[in-house]
């Protein structure tokens, strides 16, 4: 996360969204627009979100220790896992609420719905804009970006169905609108879900596994790969494990094919970190990938 996005910026965004919230609150009870309401308690949400995301930017900034010797960089990775998880809870709530008022249809006023709609996309529209920078490559602030995102969709949505209620006097606009952007809130929060529990998961982030073992085994002294492993801190740094068979050479001539090896999955497969482990003729008929079992053959 960029410095510019720190202290100020998300303060300012945080306010913002608790003058939101109650503003919207207070118009959903003196309107009975269930969309006010749904866009009140996700603003509420984001206030959260942001917080706790602010506070995983700070925790995952800190240096590696003994007892946390990658860092604590997946601090932002649950931050971003928690914020689109609640997220998706809520919309789901409100759609259900939604599909009550639509078989059971209530009064909503709603010029009172406008005004307050109109006001809140503008604040809401500002906080995304505040946030949008470091929202690129970086999911703990891409899920608290699509907190404010979908506040300020809902928003135009819930000023569509202000000006239908007001001129047409159709009920079922509001909790239709709200049924729709729940949809949406869940579309855009499923991936950020499934990725950073993949990530938690130590699932194998997308590399050609087949093309590192063959531009290795292309290196001058290497006879083998095996036992490859690959996982990710967070989504932007890739850490790789791996034994390599060599010719049994020197330490001294060991360590610049390391180095070899190291630069290329850091230029071409974007690895960050890499461990090697070589070996002459230990595990030289395993497969590429550790099998439970192969440790017992070695």
């Amino acid at each position: 996360m960029e410095k510019s996005l720190s202290g100020g910026r998300f303060l300012l965004v945080t306010v913002l969204n608790v003058i939101i919230t109650i503003f919207e609150l207070l118009g959903g009870l003196l309107s009975g627009s269930l969309s006010l309401l749904s866009d009140a308690f996700h603003n509420l949400g984001d206030a959260l979100s942001i917080v706790l995301s602010y506070a995983a930017h700070r925790i995952g900034g800190r240096q590696q220790t003994r007892t946390n010797t990658f860092g604590y960089r997946r601090a932002e990775i649950l931050a971003a896992l928690l914020n689109s998880g609640v997220l998706i809870v809520i919309s789901l709530i409100l759609a259900g609420e939604a599909v009550r008022r639509l078989l059971h249809p209530e009064p909503v006023k709603g010029d009172i719905m406008l005004l307050v709609a109109v006001v809140s996309f503008l604040a809401n529209l500002l906080s995304t804009v505040l946030l949008n920078r470091g929202s690129k490559h970086n999911l703990n602030i891409r899920a608290t970006y699509l907190h404010l995102l979908s506040d300020a969709l809902a928003s135009v949505g819930v000023i569509v169905g202000a000006l239908l209620i007001t001129i047409w006097q159709v009920s079922w606009v509001d909790p239709t609108i709200t049924i729709l952007v729940a949809l949406y809130i869940c579309y855009e929060s499923l991936p950020i879900v499934k990725q950073t529990f993949g990530i938690l998961m130590e699932a194998s982030p997308d590399l050609d596994f087949e093309g590192i073992a063959r531009d290795i085994c292309a290196l001058p002294e290497v006879e083998g790969v095996h036992h490859l492993h690959a996982w990710q801190i967070d989504e932007n740094n890739i850490v790789v494990s791996m034994h390599v068979n060599m010719d049994n050479v020197p330490i001294s001539e060991i360590e610049p094919i390391y180095r070899q090896i190291e630069a290329l999955l850091c230029q071409k497969y974007n690895v960050n970190h890499v461990t090697i482990q070589a070996e002459c003729h230990r595990g030289e008929d395993e497969s590429l990938f550790y099998q439970q079992n192969d440790w017992r053959h070695s």
